[in-house]
């Protein structure tokens, strides 16, 4: 079972110098590695060019967004397991090994999440993806280890199996080809941030499983591309939670989004007062992105069947206030 690790580059040759050394130290040769570029000019790939000769190198006219980016790359990339890998992280010792095996062995699994931990802090779960990813009702993820900005130490606490899960994480993601291709890849109406959270949701739609590998450990830098302090970073974030929850939730749509709006003005004057006036505004600028894009996600409910409730909590908010300390969940 050949694998092809795919990393997607924009202006990153500080970080491709930093982490590519442990991708090929800790990556058996049999596998290919490849670098797509969103159109870099800081000489990132003269770089890799000049000092990674063993690398494949797929170069983009001009800067796609991640969606977009990974499904022109990824078109030209032949192997049956794919790994999208952000140019911020740090791989380990066997890395790849039991990810392929449990491919091997679990036909309808299509997506396999390894366990993220910090760069920084590397005895506790990373922010983006921790143990694996969940959403409430109302489209706000969150994922075992990591509630919000309350993150937990790695103890071992979720290394007990490798559970299904309801989303895997961008930053490090196992995928078959084949599924990849079948799901016409990301949509690129997102360009960043939860496409991947859309894809397995539209994947675990078609019956398929996804997966966390406890046995797989990486690193991630978390937020190297765009800041968490970033109102860009907002807007994409609640916008395109609009845009998944409208595509394939199953249900009342008109009553869940009524709600959603509810929680997220509540959301909005939190940001108002915290965050300040800027990332407020990307809230609305959100709402006015997703109603102009209305027709087109109706359009894909509508031809596409959504079979499953894909959530456990009502308002993972509500619970994180109501408890004030995170829970195994």
């Amino acid at each position: 079972m050949k694998l092809g690790i795919v990393i997607l580059n924009w202006n990153g040759k500080e970080l491709l110098e930093k982490f590519i050394p442990s991708i090929l130290k800790y990556t058996p040769k049999e596998h290919s590695v490849y670098v797509v570029d969103n159109g870099s000019d800081d000489r990132s790939i003269e770089f890799v060019k000049n000092t990674f000769s063993d690398i494949k190198i797929i170069q983009l006219d001009k800067n796609y967004g991640f969606a977009k980016g990974y499904n022109l790359g990824l078109s030209k990339v032949e192997e049956e397991i794919i790994c999208l890998l952000n140019n911020d992280v740090e791989v380990t010792t066997n890395w790849t090994e039991s990810i392929l095996k449990q491919f091997k062995t679990e036909s309808n699994t299509a997506v396999i999440q390894p366990k993220m931990l910090n760069y920084n802090n590397k005895s506790c779960f990373d922010y983006a993806g921790a143990a694996g990813g969940y959403l409430d009702k109302y489209g706000y993820p969150y994922c075992r280890g990591r509630v919000y900005d309350k993150i937990e130490k790695d103890n071992c606490q979720y290394d007990k199996e490798n559970v299904d899960i309801f989303w895997a994480c961008g930053a490090c993601f196992f995928i078959r080809n084949s599924v990849f291709k079948e799901m016409n890849g990301f949509d690129e109406l997102f360009w960043a941030h939860m496409e991947e959270i859309d894809l397995c949701w539209r994947i675990k739609n078609k019956g398929f499983s996804i997966k966390y590998n406890s046995d797989s450990k990486v690193y991630h830098v978390n937020a190297a591309t765009l800041n968490q302090d970033n109102p860009e970073k907002t807007f994409l974030n609640f916008r395109n939670k609009l845009f998944m929850l409208c595509k394939n939730s199953r249900g009342n749509l008109f009553f869940l989004m009524a709600q959603t709006l509810i929680i997220d003005i509540v959301v909005s004057i939190f940001y108002l007062f915290n965050k300040g006036f800027r990332h407020f505004s990307a809230i609305i600028k959100a709402y006015f992105s997703f109603y102009k894009h209305i027709n087109q996600l109706m359009d894909f409910r509508n031809k596409n069947e959504r079979k499953i409730k894909h959530y456990k909590i009502y308002s993972i908010m509500f619970k994180y206030l109501g408890l004030k300390r995170v829970k195994s969940l």
